[in-house]
């Protein structure tokens, strides 16, 4: 039933899409001609004449809904993925299009109102796409339009993804059993129970009624795993597997095809890519130049303030552990009674120490100090977000009693990041930090470097944990 289903919704989804695009490009058609928001061309075409495209923009564009996998079951695709492919397939679409009409030499075609177009289409696709998730979720949510699914292994992975099955019902899967030979029959997992050993597929593939099976066996019985494919191949079932190594390796590793064999690494970073790391360093340089000529007053405010209270350097550095393990010296404004580098390494600053100076409370808690890291961001040093740099000496300490601590050194240490805006600075929990930082370093986007530099400026400046 699920796969009639899912080919009911496909089509049904194709129409829609359909009727959207059309939509969108008579709106786009009366925003550029219609509303005298734009110049009126002495030559612009009749709507009947812009219609006549229809015969093509629409089935191209629904091949290539079809290429970036926008049919897809929406089960598990996240919204924001779904947006960005819509995105990419607008933008493929209208540059095609443009290029068609200059071969074929048809310039009189409005090549403002063909963008007006993709934007409107993109935002109506997004807008529809989310209410039948919407809708879908909430069928899925009451009982209905369930996917049915068989555990073939108990372990840990079998248990995480029951977990999250029962946290998510709008996914729509009904996990019917688990089939295990070293559980005994009738043992449970939140409901869950176990119906027989691994055998029993012989008898249950057979009858046709499962949507998927669902390999989680244990790392001690992958020996089976040959076996289990192999039945499961035969009967058509579709089959998914999820490996036992969650807790080996706690991270998202990623697989990539080398002559056919898969290897799987590790940890996915995504500012290993050349052109990641190409446009994140043209923000920071962009951003970071703005920024100067944006605090530039109060930089020069804060400098005069400590000339006059407080003897002593205006700019305090120190060493700090920057990307691929290598030293560097990070500036700030001098916060603290001149002192001898023996004591400064002894730890952090606790609340009420003596050694901050007066103006030193406030620009430590508003982030003032930190200000002079723009130019460690314009030398290379550092980014605009990125997890925080820490001194020599605690590094050496964490590495070896937090688990990968040293993960955070695979980018450049940032001036803000994911662990700050969600209040993990000054004398916090360090794990709850490093999880935070794993969690940027896996999952980067310019976007998401976006977020945080917003975000920062609306939690991210005060902090009630710096002393």
């Amino acid at each position: 039933m699920i796969k009639e289903n899912q080919k009911l919704l496909n089509r049904l989804q194709v129409v829609l899409d359909g009727l959207v695009i059309i939509a969108s490009y008579v709106l786009a058609w009366y925003i550029r001609f219609k509303t005298g928001i734009f110049e009126q061309d002495p030559w612009a075409l009749s709507l009947g004449y812009y219609m006549q495209l229809l015969i093509g923009i629409v089935p191209g564009f629904l091949l290539l809904y079809y290429v970036f996998h926008l049919y897809a079951p929406k089960r598990v695709l996240g919204r924001r993925l779904e947006a960005w492919r819509i995105i990419q397939a607008n933008a493929l679409g209208v540059m095609a299009l443009i290029l068609l009409l200059y071969l074929v030499r048809q310039f009189d075609i409005s090549r403002t109102m063909l963008f007006v177009f993709a934007s409107v289409d993109i935002f109506n696709e997004v807008l529809e796409r989310n209410i039948v998730r919407y809708i879908l979720r909430r069928i899925r949510k009451n009982g209905h339009n369930l996917k049915h699914i068989i555990l073939v292994g108990y372990s840990r992975a079998a248990e995480q993804y029951i977990d999250r099955i029962l946290v998510n019902p709008e996914w729509g899967y009904y996990v019917r059993g688990i089939l295990d030979d070293t559980m005994p029959h009738g043992a449970e997992y939140r409901g869950i129970k176990v119906l027989g050993t691994i055998d029993n597929l012989t008898i249950i593939l057979p009858q046709n009624r499962l949507d998927e099976i669902v390999i989680t066996l244990g790392l001690s019985e992958y020996n089976k795993l040959e076996r289990i494919v192999g039945m499961c191949e035969k009967s058509g079932v579709h089959t998914k597997f999820i490996p036992d190594y969650n807790n080996i390796i706690p991270t998202k590793p990623y697989t990539e095809d080398i002559q056919g064999l898969p290897v799987i690494n590790i940890r996915h970073v995504p500012l290993n890519n050349m052109l990641n790391r190409i446009i994140k360093r043209t923000m920071d340089i962009f951003g970071s130049l703005f920024a100067i000529v944006l605090f530039s007053p109060i930089m020069l405010g804060v400098v005069v303030i400590i000339k006059i209270t407080d003897p002593g350097p205006l700019i305090f550095k120190q060493e700090r552990i920057g990307l691929k393990n290598k030293p560097f010296y990070m500036y700030k404004f001098r916060s603290m009674i001149m002192q001898k580098e023996s004591d400064e390494e002894k730890g952090w600053t606790r609340k009420d120490d003596p050694r901050v100076t007066p103006i030193g409370h406030f620009i430590r808690r508003t982030s003032i100090d930190e200000l002079p890291q723009l130019f460690n961001i314009l030398r290379g040093d550092m980014s605009l977000v990125g997890p925080r740099p820490e001194r020599p000496q605690f590094v050496e300490k964490f590495k070896e009693e937090i688990p990968r601590y040293m993960i955070k050194h695979q980018v450049r240490p940032g001036l803000t990041g994911w662990a700050q805006i969600n209040g993990f600075r000054g004398d916090t929990s360090i794990r709850k930090r490093i999880e935070c930082d794993l969690y940027y370093i896996e999952n980067w986007t310019l976007g998401l470097d976006l977020k945080i530099i917003i975000l920062t400026f609306f939690k991210g400046f005060i902090n009630k944990n710096a002393y």
